[in-house]
């Protein structure tokens, strides 16, 4: 192989007496908790210490450094070891390793970013990879620079199809700095995996998935420094490392034993750790370290105060949908910032994310029908701060991704989510194309923020904000084109409402969103006819809502309160509305107006009304109120 040189054998030494300090230090850690996964951790220690004191380039004093390699761990639940293996390398005392799933440390079951250490949550299988694949995605076509990636998954994880829509991304961009390592360790954890130790079957579909693949063993330090230097001196492919292991290697009567499975070893581990350290040459400290970055050359990034680079520019009267106002917006931000980027799941011309591509065609990143992988990229693309990443598609496909996006949560990403062509207002399309619970899904995630915009201008100052907003933004964007409402100077701001009509006598507050704001006016044109006043508010944000202006515009209308939303019943604008005044204690009347059950196709109109959501149904539960109050 060019330019390959056998490491010396007392590198190679320390580099197998490494593997096994690894596993006693896993040990020890598991047995301290008195749970965790020991045999896990067993099977990936040649992994880990080749890569981490032989293949990769990082700073000890700075783990998130940009110019940095990234290192992912998939199988989540082998967290053990890769603690142990950034304590070996110096980066906190082993001795914290004992602290292990203790409730007042960060060292928990799984790795998340409390740790300076983690750039992601990893654990719910099948979803590192697709994280990887963003990192290694930046670092290829935006910041241009050397630093690689590697990603540790399991056998068990690799049934996941998420694992092979990733795998297809990585190799159709030609991903040639990301490393995927497979640790095929034969057992999962209530049984053998369905191809257990068939490597030929890994290698045949990985290279028919364009990989450049490699079988090794991976217990031999040897082999694996020398296919990491493969993959480093490989072009236009991705490399997979596929790995023969054994769960439990190096435990004698545990290895490549089933029901060891996330147990301690128990009365066993002191027999273990005896076998281990007799395996150990070299008993004094480390004599070979981590390796730092060849050069530092990821270029700096600002992502800090964002904004539209010209105002909204709207006629009066203008009816646009607001699915294209945000594209408008993120061409927009794209012109004042370099990192501002689109992603899409083969839904760009719908929800309008094509446009970034006037700026920089490169700017935007197709993902195709693969919506899981579509979210992990993103939250790939986003780590370290290098990108400000917009993810649209329709709104009711997020919902195949859910786990991805609770797991951007426990990330603490920025992601931007952007869902389209929401409600029963899509029209003829029918069900299968509505987001109907979209807002309810968003809303459960800590930390998010869920903007349901009702305008072009609303849309374009949500996109502004969502940019500059700490964890998970979500905005809801509409089919149909609707009526500008708002000024091209109006100010918006995260869980501030805004009232769109209002008098000294209003007797009723309609709170509606997107096309039900609209049917909203609608209504209180026609019930001003008959005499009754109705106030009008649009939340803008569902999440924050504007509590105290529910409630005191509430109480300025008599108590009596109509939402109204093209979503479904459970866990949305109704119900946000509904737990702000039940923490009032004054006596309210609240009607909710949702979509009650499964539509059907039809023309956007007759589906509002035949649902329960039009202008008509509005003015009827108003006029309801009123008999009960009376």
């Amino acid at each position: 192989m060019a330019n390959y040189h056998k490491p010396e054998s007392k590198t190679i030494q320390e580099l197998k007496d490494i593997a096994n300090k690894l596993r006693i230090d896993s040990i020890n850690a598991t047995q301290a908790s008195k749970s965790g996964h020991p045999t896990s951790c067993a099977s990936i220690a040649e992994l880990m210490s080749v890569l981490f004191f032989h293949t990769m380039r990082y700073k000890i004093s700075a783990p998130r450094d940009a110019s940095s390699d990234r290192f992912i761990l998939s199988k989540g639940h082998a967290a053990p070891i890769l603690y142990a293996a950034w304590a070996e390398a110096g980066l906190f005392p082993t001795s914290e390793l004992l602290n292990l799933r203790k409730i007042d440390s960060d060292l928990e079951g799984h790795p998340t970013p409390r740790l300076n250490f983690i750039d992601v949550g990893t654990g719910s299988l099948g979803q590192g990879l697709a994280v990887a694949c963003g990192m290694a995605y930046v670092g290829k076509y935006y910041d241009k620079a050397n630093y690689r990636v590697y990603c540790i998954v399991g056998d068990g994880e690799a049934a996941e199809g998420s694992i092979w829509e990733s795998l297809h991304f990585a190799s159709h961009y030609n991903l040639d700095n990301l490393v995927v390592c497979f640790d095929v360790n034969r057992l999962g954890q209530s049984e053998p995996t369905s191809l257990q130790h068939k490597m030929d079957v890994y290698r045949k579909r990985l290279e028919s998935f364009g990989f450049n693949a490699l079988v090794v063993d991976g217990h031999d330090v040897e082999d694996l420094c020398k296919a990491f230097h493969n993959a480093s001196t490989t072009k236009d492919k991705p490399t997979a490392v596929i790995a023969k292991t054994y769960k439990g290697k190096n435990f004698p009567n545990i290895e490549d034993l089933e029901n060891w499975h996330g147990k301690p070893l128990g009365a066993e581990a002191d027999r273990v750790i005896q076998h281990l350290t007799g395996l150990i040459k070299n008993k004094g400290p480390l004599q070979i370290h981590p390796q730092k970055p060849i050069n530092d050359d990821a270029p700096p990034v600002d992502i800090s105060n964002i904004t539209l680079s010209s105002p909204p520019n709207y006629k009066a009267g203008e009816q646009v949908a607001t699915r294209l106002a945000y594209g408008t917006a993120i061409q927009k931000l794209a012109e004042n910032n370099a990192r501002v980027i689109a992603l899409d799941g083969d839904t760009k011309n719908s929800t309008y994310s094509e446009k970034i591509k006037k700026v920089d065609p490169a700017r935007y990143i197709e993902c195709f029908i693969a919506e899981q992988n579509l979210v992990g990229v993103a939250i790939g693309a986003a780590c370290r701060d290098r990108t400000v990443a917009f993810v649209s598609t329709f709104a009711t496909f997020f919902t195949r991704a859910f786990d991805q996006i609770r797991m951007g949560a426990i990330s603490q990403t920025n992601v931007n989510f952007v869902g389209s062509h929401c409600g029963v207002s899509i029209g003829e399309d029918g069900p299968s194309q509505m987001g109907l619970e979209d807002i309810a899904m968003f809303r459960t995630i800590p930390g998010s923020t869920v903007f349901y915009p009702s305008d072009a201008v609303s849309t374009e100052r949500a996109v502004e904000l969502a940019a500059n907003t700490k964890g998970v933004c979500f905005i809801r964007t509409s089919r149909p084109n609707t009526l500008n409402v708002y000024p091209n100077n109006e100010k918006f701001e995260i869980g501030k409402a805004k009232i769109i009509k209002q008098s000294a006598k209003d007797q009723v507050l309609i709170i509606g969103a997107g096309i039900t704001l609209h049917e909203g006016l609608s209504a209180a044109a026609t019930l001003a006819k008959a005499g009754i006043n109705a106030r009008v508010m649009d939340p803008f944000t569902i999440k924050p809502l504007d509590v105290n202006a529910v409630i005191q515009n509430a109480k300025a209308c008599g108590g009596r309160v109509i939402t109204v939303e093209d979503h479904y019943e459970q866990g949305g604008l109704g119900e946000a509305v509904l737990s702000a005044l039940a923490l009032e204690p004054s006596v309210f009347l609240v009607k909710k107006l949702a979509v009650p059950t499964i539509p059907r196709s039809g023309p956007p109109t007759v589906l509002l009304d035949m649902f329960g959501i039009s202008a008509k149904h509005i003015v009827n539960a108003a006029n309801e109120l009123f008999k009960i109050k009376a």
